[in-house]
């Protein structure tokens, strides 16, 4: 009896999470769509924000790229829009499993972190994408000039803006940890030159092979580790009491 029990409530998890995911597809979906007649719009306006200041244009070299990056460019603005009904459907899925006071904190989660995401897009937008254009502008001579792929600059500018709103999380994801007591706050201070190497990883997988790209990405996103670690170290003994 108590292994058929098991075996439902194993059930009625696997079907649960599997509605959570076809709402986020559905959610997904249904808002590609606009995104779709909005995106050579903001193709436009995007190309214009990242390489305002220089007179260069960009460049395509088969008929369906510049098709293709509008599907992209519709692809991240759906993400973007859609990343906190997203947050709000796995906040939805975990809460049965929680307590009230858990359940308050994962919803303020939610919104912390969709508003990171939003921030560090943003970040990657307005500053380290103008350094980038910048950085490659700087090798342009009189007898070296700059002929720039709209597939490259463009594929590149939409993966870092999407790196930097996932890798922005991570003060939240820091504090999280430590006040939730999945581990100690002097067991991540300890494990400091570790998260440094994985964060150098993570750069390095989420950036194109180039260490001006990594850097970028690395140094903010441990910056946000650091403020994470000393926001948790201030409510230390404030969440401990609290998990008594």
């Amino acid at each position: 009896m108590e292994n058929t029990d098991k075996d439902e409530n194993i059930i009625s998890h696997i079907e649960a999470f599997r509605q959570m995911l076809l709402k986020c597809i559905k959610a997904v979906g249904i808002v590609l769509i606009p995104m779709l007649f909005v995106a050579p719009k903001a193709l436009d306006l995007f190309v214009e924000l990242i390489l305002r200041g220089h007179n260069v244009s960009l460049n395509y070299f088969s008929p369906a790229e510049v098709f293709l990056i509008q599907i992209k460019t519709a692809f991240v603005l759906d993400i973007i829009i859609c990343f906190p009904y997203i947050a709000k459907q796995i906040w939805n899925f975990c809460v049965p499993a929680l307590y009230e006071h858990e359940k308050k904190f994962i919803k303020s989660i939610v919104f912390t972190s969709s508003g990171l995401f939003i921030l560090g897009a943003l970040f990657c937008l307005f500053v380290i994408l103008p350094l980038i254009i910048n950085f490659g502008m700087s090798f342009v001579t009189s007898k070296i000039q700059a002929v720039l792929g709209i597939s490259n600059v463009v594929s590149l500018s939409l993966w870092l803006i999407l790196a930097f709103g996932l890798m922005f999380q991570m003060p939240l994801i820091t504090y999280s940890v430590i006040k939730s007591g999945i581990v100690s706050y002097e067991t991540v201070k300890n494990c400091r030159p570790y998260i440094i190497v994985l964060l150098l990883i993570l750069a390095g997988i989420l950036t194109p092979p180039d260490i001006v790209s990594q850097i970028m990405l690395f140094t903010p996103t441990y910056l946000l580790f650091e403020s994470g670690l000393l926001f948790a170290r201030k409510y230390k003994g404030k969440d401990n009491e609290s998990r008594k």
